[in-house]
């Protein structure tokens, strides 16, 4: 199964999904509020035990919700908006997509796997510098990997081609 089509999938994600998350205020609230939210959730089982399961519930939840949460966006020149959109022609059109571009963005997502170990990790042992770090080695490589998606998008555009969900909007 395609890792990334599987997680689009799982997110539910259409066309007016993607344009309200292209807004820059929910991609930003993403990178920045999902994981540290679901890190500390986690975490929070050693505050309050099996009740953490409603935090971890709730942090889930945000995740899923934020794409929805913003309307969309009133210009799509922002930084955020055309990595969201980049990310969206990715999955749609990945074939398409310029080799190096398709090398990166799998590169960029298997440079994410040492922190997504270290966090697990310090969440299992309870070792809150190695979740922390952890966490932090995982968003490194996934801001990267927005940026690519930029690039992507941008070239994407320069082609004149239209982007999925845009065809009738000026992008």
């Amino acid at each position: 199964m395609d890792f990334f089509k599987g997680t689009e999938r799982m997110m539910t994600m259409d066309d007016g999904v993607w344009l309200r998350h292209a807004n820059p205020w929910s991609g930003w609230t993403r990178m920045l509020t999902c994981l540290p939210l679901l890190v500390l959730a986690i975490w929070s089982r050693v505050w309050i035990g099996t009740w953490a399961l409603i935090p971890v519930a709730l942090a889930i939840l945000w995740i899923w919700v934020n794409p929805r949460a913003f309307p969309p966006p009133a210009r799509l020149d922002s930084w955020m908006s055309k990595g969201v959109l980049g990310e969206r022609i990715f999955l749609n059109h990945r074939a398409e997509v310029a080799d190096h571009h398709r090398r990166a963005a799998i590169v960029l997502s298997l440079l994410s796997l040492p922190g997504f170990v270290v966090m697990v990790w310090g969440l299992y042992a309870l070792w809150w510098e190695g979740a922390v770090f952890g966490t932090i080695l995982m968003a490194l490589p996934k801001i990267w990997f927005v940026d690519r998606m930029v690039w992507i998008y941008e070239d994407w555009v320069r082609e004149g081609r239209s982007v999925p969900g845009l065809e009738s909007r000026d992008v």
